[in-house]
């Protein structure tokens, strides 16, 4: 019987893999049997999910020290996991950030900072990985992630930047898909709604963030851990070959409203 979902042998590299979905991620592939490099700002955080990873799922991990907004940084961290591997086959654009203001207080600095992170760190990221590793493999499968709100506008949580940053990283998706598409190269977008993660706790756990998920969500609830993980496994798969510029909301039909 064939495994479609088999990344046994494949090594998969997750950024703002120190905690929270990068993590949930990252252990969702583990499982399926790819090498995991957890990249991420905080040292010790990534030196401790890669070696919880490589003891629960026996595979080879690396943690890379890596601030995705500085470009020869970038550059100098995918150099750093080719000698160690020797390819990239996977790439999820984890990293992000979220300013959270009404939109006629939102600072400059708070709006080009989410822009520099979100959108420019990601394409940053699929710009080197591309350029060193996939496109001379002619073989890769990029995940952007994106969000909902990236998608829609919202009325219950002022956060411009944050989806005009998430915006971009959905056409940004588009544009790289249509541009590598050819070269063996599938660039899809996970957009999620509600999960919890430790930048999320306090703000979901308020009466109104509940009472809003009960009108606002047909599932009538938050994303519970591991609900993203499929979409992340099915987009790494190879036979998802012909999946390319897509979408996906995992948002307990959110969007669909």
């Amino acid at each position: 019987m064939k495994n479609y979902f088999d990344l046994t042998g494949r090594v998969a590299l997750v950024t703002g893999c120190s905690t929270g979905l990068g993590v949930q991620m990252a252990k969702a592939l583990a499982n399926q049997g790819a090498k995991i490099v957890a990249l991420a700002r905080r040292k010790e955080k990534i030196e401790a999910v890669a070696k919880e990873i490589a003891e629960t799922y026996g595979v080879e991990t690396m943690a890379v020290q890596c601030d995705i907004t500085d470009t020869d940084r970038v550059n100098a961290a995918v150099d750093e996991i080719l000698v160690k591997f020797g390819r990239i086959d996977v790439l999820v654009n984890n990293a992000g950030t979220g300013a959270v203001a009404p939109a006629e207080d939102i600072t400059d600095d708070q709006f080009n900072g989410e822009l520099n992170v979100d959108l420019g760190g990601t394409f940053k990221v699929a710009r080197a990985v591309a350029k060193k590793a996939m496109l001379p493999a002619k073989y890769g499968r990029i995940i952007n992630i994106a969000s909902m709100y990236g998608l829609v506008g919202n009325k219950i949580c002022g956060s411009a930047p944050y989806h005009a940053a998430k915006g971009g990283v959905v056409n940004l998706t588009r544009a790289l898909a249509a541009e590598w598409g050819s070269k063996g190269i599938t660039v899809n977008a996970i957009c999620p709604g509600y999960f919890y993660t430790p930048l999320t706790q306090e703000t979901l756990d308020s009466d109104f963030f509940q009472q809003n998920a009960k009108t606002m969500i047909p599932a009538e609830r938050y994303g519970n851990e591991g609900e993203l993980d499929t979409a992340a496994i099915f987009l790494s798969s190879p036979a998802s070959s012909y999946v390319n510029g897509i979408m996906v909301p995992v948002d307990g039909g959110y969007t669909c409203m």
